[in-house]
């Protein structure tokens, strides 16, 4: 339903049906070797490859009031708990206090994207991760779209993701090495192909033109501002910066780092 203020209700059939497959390719690299030396990341795969849902464990995707597009919402924990045990028993959306007392991103936000008079697409972003045997397993983040159809308030197509990066996620593992008279925390990161949830075919994006719309960039970026202050800052190239320092005349404080500032992959 619209509304004057060009803000939509948006709801679901909670009796309708959804058949969800899960993929986890298996691990073929990490920095240290960890998928081949230890068994639980070697070993990590979908915990049920397809489960059939209601529509009812989508709603915690949707926002409480009407929105507009470009409007961001926290998504409610419950069923995605429920939809990540698809990809393995033991997921966690609290995170940890990483190994240098630095606290990794949390939280579950979606922004409102596009819509026509049939068809809404919302973007999300959400930071999990999984608690495997003697360690952790956290991804970058998992990225999605949900589609909807408006008038028959089913879901037309899901898809819950790690996003694919040079490293998209990293480990924390227990163990004892050669040498070592008691178990320490080690941490390495690495390269997934794929680890998904889907529903329907994403080529409904591709055949649907949306009357009211942002690009999928510009919703992606108003949600990693819901996660990174470090994002707020007004980020240019070396070169860049080199050049505003002669017209300025000021300094550069230069700051070198091992990983990324928009994710929680090493």
């Amino acid at each position: 339903m619209k509304t004057a203020n060009n803000k939509i209700t948006l709801s679901l059939d909670g009796n309708a049906e959804v058949t969800v497959k899960g993929f986890i390719a298996p691990i073929e690299h990490t920095a240290g070797n960890f998928h081949k030396r230890w068994d639980a990341l070697a070993n990590l795969r979908a915990a049920a490859p397809e489960k059939r849902y209601t529509a009812s464990v989508f709603r915690d995707f949707l926002p409480s009031e009407a929105v507009s597009v470009g409007e961001c919402w926290k998504i409610k924990e419950a069923s995605v708990e429920e939809l990540l045990k698809q990809l393995h028993p033991n997921p966690s959306l609290e995170m940890r206090v990483g190994m240098y007392g630095i606290e990794e991103a949390k939280g579950l936000r979606a922004c409102l994207r596009a819509y026509n008079d049939q068809l809404v697409h919302i973007v999300f972003r959400i930071h999990a991760e999984f608690a495997l045997e003697d360690g952790w397993f956290t991804p970058s983040q998992f990225a999605g779209h949900l589609v909807m159809d408006r008038n028959q308030k089913t879901v037309v197509f899901f898809q819950m993701h790690v996003p694919p990066s040079t490293l998209n996620f990293d480990v924390h593992w227990e163990t004892t090495l050669e040498g070592w008279n008691a178990p320490r925390w080690i941490t390495d990161g690495g390269y997934c192909s794929q680890m998904e949830l889907r529903a329907g075919s994403e080529d409904v994006l591709k055949d649907t033109e949306f009357t009211t719309a942002i690009t999928e960039k510009e919703a992606e970026r108003l949600l990693i501002l819901q996660f990174y202050e470090s994002q707020q800052i007004n980020w240019v190239s070396l070169e860049e910066a080199l050049e505003m320092t002669q017209v300025q005349q000021k300094p550069v404080h230069v700051i070198s780092l091992d990983g990324p500032l928009f994710d929680e992959a090493c």
